[in-house]
């Protein structure tokens, strides 16, 4: 795996391009000045590595509602009606996901560690900041595989063409409105969803940004923010942390959609894809499927593997398991009730001490890449690293 480094931008810089949480709470810098070198052929196969991975998604996603099996997913019970409802009327379109990968750098096959589909951040990392990065040091910016932004717009403009070909979105759009929002204090959080709220825009829908907690629920006549209703609600929560924390809202959500008069972003069937226990139903559909790795509800037998939750977020609640199952490394956290699933452990990218994990963004299909420099887990305190081609 080849490092250059870079110039870095300094915390004015990156304040500038609206990039605020820059120093992690221990005082270091989160954008690491290390430059991973990545050719157009590996870059090539992340891309359809990962357009493969969400067709098995998707097809795995079926299966799982047909067989009613969402108690075995930790689905809370709330959000089953707004789960099938969302994958059954095609109105409710997912505008992007974040892929975590292990692999394909130095002939090291890709293989899945998760799908983070409903609420991923590090997404204004991926799509400006490294670009940016290029730029201040002297490279041609466009050496990336990066076109996220304008996947993003292309696939906005599907709520309203519900298909590949978005050249009739003019002509079909009729003045809908998107309200993007976030929940206050979070200014990572915030600008993810102004990025999207852009990106929303230069498609040609009408936006607006609110934080949650001055949106108004209405069963019967849909979201408000300051008098005016929104058609699409994007909302930077996480469906699980709704059904959990705000039993309510989830009702009244389910509600709306009954009388189909909100359509909630990202939709409630990504909940399937960001349960890690998924990982267990992939593998039982797609058994030594070359881009998967064995995971089961219960320990492995006889391997290294690593124990996770199936919600559980920034690396908590995560061990690393010897083959006899003594524990190597382990994670606190605050997710410990969720259901486990057990994965085969697979090596990251190494450099020296550190480990780099690519991530891949989806919006219709495969558009950027990013890596995380950390420990063995990557966790809120990983470092975001830019690439390059050649």
């Amino acid at each position: 795996m080849q490092l250059k480094t870079l110039q870095p931008l300094n915390s004015q810089a990156l304040e500038e391009i609206g990039l605020d949480w820059h120093t992690d709470p221990d005082k270091s810098p989160y954008i690491s000045n290390d430059l991973v070198v990545v050719s157009q052929q590996e870059a090539n196969a992340y891309y359809e590595a990962c357009n493969e991975l969400y067709d098995m998604y998707v097809e795995s996603a079926q299966m799982v509602i047909e067989q009613e099996r969402f108690f075995e997913l930790d689905i809370p019970n709330s959000l089953i009606p707004l789960i099938k409802q969302s994958f059954e009327e095609e109105v409710h379109w997912h505008i992007y996901g974040r892929f975590d990968l292990a692999g394909g750098l130095d002939g090291q096959p890709i293989k899945l560690l998760e799908f983070n589909a409903d609420t991923p951040t590090m997404l204004y990392e991926s799509a400006l900041i490294q670009w940016a990065l290029l730029k201040h040091n002297g490279y041609n910016e466009d050496l990336q595989f990066n076109n996220i932004h304008e996947a993003l717009s292309q696939n906005f403009k599907r709520l309203v063409t519900l298909s590949e070909d978005v050249s009739a979105f003019e002509s079909m759009y009729e003045g809908w409105k998107i309200l993007f929002s976030s929940v206050r204090g979070s200014s990572e959080e915030e600008r993810s969803v102004k990025f999207l709220q852009d990106a929303a825009r230069s498609a040609g829908f009408e936006t607006h940004f609110a934080y949650m907690d001055a949106v108004q629920f209405n069963a019967q006549e849909g979201v408000f923010f300051e008098g005016v209703n929104y058609e699409f609600l994007f909302k930077l929560v996480p469906w699980e942390s709704i059904a959990i924390d705000e039993p309510e809202l989830a009702l009244l959500m389910q509600e709306m959609m009954a009388n189909q008069n909100t359509i909630f972003l990202n939709p409630a069937y990504t909940l399937l894809f960001q349960s890690k226990r998924f990982l267990k139903v992939l593998w039982e559909r797609y058994p030594n499927h070359p881009l998967l790795l064995e995971a089961s509800y219960e320990p492995l037998q006889n391997k290294k593997q690593v124990r996770k939750v199936a919600f559980g977020r920034e690396g908590a609640n995560v061990q690393i398991l010897n083959p006899d199952l003594s524990v190597l490394h382990q994670t606190q956290g605050v997710y410990g009730n969720h259901k486990p699933v057990y994965q085969e452990y697979a090596p990251l990218n190494k450099v020296g001490e550190f480990y780099y994990q690519p991530n891949v963004f989806f919006a219709y299909e495969a558009c950027g890449l990013g890596f995380r420099k950390g420990g063995l887990v990557m966790d809120n305190y990983s470092k975001f690293v830019s690439h390059i081609l050649q």
